[in-house]
């Protein structure tokens, strides 16, 4: 169990770092947008991508 946290925390930390290496500017650009959007909005969102999160970690481990 502990060993899936260690691979999922290391798994995100290299696609955020392949974010900010190959399009630093696109991601300056999105962290700019999300000021402009709501929270209640924001909320939303985040719900969604968490749900598609489990979704996909149910789906693999099945």
């Amino acid at each position: 169990m502990i060993d899936d946290i260690i691979f999922g925390l290391g798994f995100v930390a290299v696609i955020e770092g392949l974010v900010l290496a190959l399009a630093p500017n696109r991601l300056k650009q999105a962290l700019l947008l999300l000021v402009t959007v709501r929270s209640e909005k924001l909320s939303v969102i985040a719900l969604i991508i968490i749900a598609i999160g489990v979704a996909l970690i149910w789906w693999a481990r099945r």
